[in-house]
């Protein structure tokens, strides 16, 4: 099944912590591997329980999905990603 990608709008900041060409790479890499992929993913657990992540190096792209939509809700480093 194809995904469409949306992203909620804190994400918009959570990138602009993010190096420039960090950013691009953990773009690119959103727009290849969750479109056709995004049930192959971790689910998370605790207070995290139904979103599921994406490891993109040392960055974490927290998501969820929404019928025939990934919602990206956070992208942030390891160390920040699950506070």
């Amino acid at each position: 099944m194809s995904y469409k990608i949306a992203f909620k709008k804190s994400v918009g900041r959570d990138l602009k912590k993010i190096d420039k060409d960090q950013a691009d790479r953990i773009l690119s890499k959103i727009e290849e591997d969750l479109p056709e992929k995004a049930e192959s993913f971790p689910i998370l657990a605790r207070k995290f329980s139904g979103l599921r992540k994406l490891r993109i190096g040392d960055y974490r792209v927290i998501y969820s999905i929404l019928d025939d939509t990934v919602l990206i809700l956070r992208i942030s480093h390891r160390r920040d990603a699950y506070r």
